[in-house]
């Protein structure tokens, strides 16, 4: 039955609400955070980024980096931004102008994602984005909202979201097993994963003991869903509906094993889409329905540059280098900065141990403290928590960095700089102060393997985590004009 025969106001009803709420999270959680990350005292200030920029590209500036901060850098301007943003949420879930209010919510995401840089630069993030754009173009074109639902989005919108919901399940195990990595195609990885993924829940840890035929089932299970299953998805229903139910019940174990921000949710919100009326009829009321949605003269265009847009990325995945139109190189750069249509694959290659970093003070050199993060393991006997909707930005980095090399993280000496500079914004991203009087006047970085402890274990001490020292991750840092001179120069990294 093609899409076109059935109707789908419920469901884009329920994806809008489902949207709104995850907007909402999204500018929630960065607003508690921004200060520390990109404001005047944050760790990477984004007032110097732009400054830099400004001085290297010109007017061209606008083009190369889209973002509403051109016109205000302030603490201030970019709390608006995060709190105009969680407004406009608020709007979307009551239905009002969602075409306006999706547009908006669009650009001032868009704008926080080119000024945070490396602390939203993750696959759900664009992914946001790219669902925000499309959404855009499912929405009803209306001012005031209707109950019960009633308007019906184009089929060519509804088309372009199940193509992305595709995209995102379909490159997730290509770039596993295109990726070499012996776990995965050994079905191993879940092996490794609960323990060494970014954030694990409590539920991580007893994933982690459960036997090894499990985990092999479970990833092989898992590629069922991420492979020949998303196929399912083009389709009419009733059979897209087996894959709305698989891929909705994977994102639902996934969110209870690890937290991954909102990433899980807009996978569901998506998955919403493959579910017509007839579906949810039974549930919700609907109303005659009726065409308040944008002409097909509008949406073709769009469709088309998209779906070149996603081609193109589809091509890469499978790693083929083509050759295309000067025209559509040049249309390709022009985009790029707007993240309309990004690439996906998470966990290409899995990390089969955990090192983790400790940050310490000391006031003499002799005696350390730590510094205590909110959510990242540190005290082996705090348990995991669940923190999703909510993306602890700093905690997520340092996952990141105790991967590679600290001279290949220029925020994290910025970081460590401004816990010498005693900076109440970053500090607030942090769990504890040991110096609250004052900074100390040394700050280091060690590293530790962690692994998760054992049922007798954790019986007996109470210790959710066992962990040995490595050694240090980088130089220590100290209060004086040569710490300084390296805040600076930091800044603007």
């Amino acid at each position: 039955m093609p899409l076109a025969s059935v109707t789908y106001a419920i469901a884009d009803w329920l994806f809008l609400r489902a949207l709104g709420v995850i907007y909402l999270a999204a500018f929630v959680s960065i607003g508690m955070q921004v200060k520390g990350l990109i404001g005047r005292d944050g760790i990477l200030p984004a007032a110097i980024f732009l400054d830099d920029l400004k001085t290297v590209l010109g007017r061209a500036r606008f083009a190369a980096l889209p973002t509403l901060c051109w016109f205000g850098t302030s603490d201030r301007f970019l709390q608006c931004l995060c709190w105009g943003g969680a407004a406009l949420s608020v709007a979307l879930i009551a239905g009002i102008a969602p075409v306006i209010t999706l547009a908006l919510l669009w650009a001032s995401y868009l704008s926080l994602l080119n000024v945070c840089r490396v602390f939203l630069a993750y696959q759900w993030d664009v992914l946001l984005l790219e669902t925000g754009f499309l959404a855009v173009w499912l929405a009803p074109v209306e001012l005031l909202p209707h109950w019960p639902p009633r308007a019906d989005p184009h089929p060519i919108a509804l088309w372009l979201a199940r193509w992305l919901l595709f995209r995102l399940m379909f490159s997730s195990a290509v770039v596993k097993l295109r990726s070499g990595d012996p776990t995965w195609r050994a079905l191993t990885a879940l092996t490794y994963h609960y323990e060494t993924q970014p954030l694990p829940t409590p539920l991580a840890w007893l994933a982690h003991h459960l036997p090894p035929w499990f985990h092999q089932m479970s990833c092989a299970l898992m590629f069922v869903i991420e492979l020949p299953v998303p196929f399912l998805m083009l389709a009419s229903p009733p059979v897209s509906y087996i894959a709305g139910v698989l891929t909705i019940a994977l994102m639902l174990l996934v969110m209870a094993t690890g937290n991954y921000c909102f990433f899980n949710l807009l996978a569901i919100a998506l998955s919403l889409l493959l579910f017509d009326d007839a579906v949810w009829r039974h549930v919700l009321p609907a109303g005659a329905t009726v065409s308040s949605r944008w002409p097909w003269w509008a949406l073709v265009p769009m469709a088309f540059v998209l779906l070149v847009l996603s081609v193109r990325r589809v091509v890469y995945l499978f790693g083929r280098d083509v050759s295309w139109p000067r025209s559509l190189e040049r249309l390709f750069a022009w985009l790029e900065p707007f993240h309309l249509v990004s690439g996906y694959g998470l966990f290409a290659v899995m990390t089969t141990t955990r090192p983790e970093i400790i940050v310490e003070g000391s006031d003499d050199g002799a005696t350390w403290k730590p510094y205590e993060f909110k959510w990242k393991p540190d005290d082996p006997t705090r348990p995991p928590r669940y923190c999703m909707p909510h993306q602890p930005r700093l905690d997520w980095q340092m996952w990141f960095a105790a991967l590679g090399d600290y001279r290949r993280y220029p925020w994290f000496i910025a970081f460590l700089a401004r816990l010498l500079e005693d900076a109440r914004p970053v500090l607030s991203l942090l769990r504890t102060n040991p110096f609250p009087a004052a900074p100390p006047r040394y700050v280091r970085a060690t590293v530790y393997r962690y692994q998760f402890s054992d049922f007798a274990t954790r019986r007996a001490t109470g210790e959710w985590w066992r962990r040995e020292r490595l050694g240090l991750y980088c130089p220590v840092l100290t209060r004086s004009t040569e710490a300084g001179t390296n805040a600076r120069s930091s800044r603007s990294a």
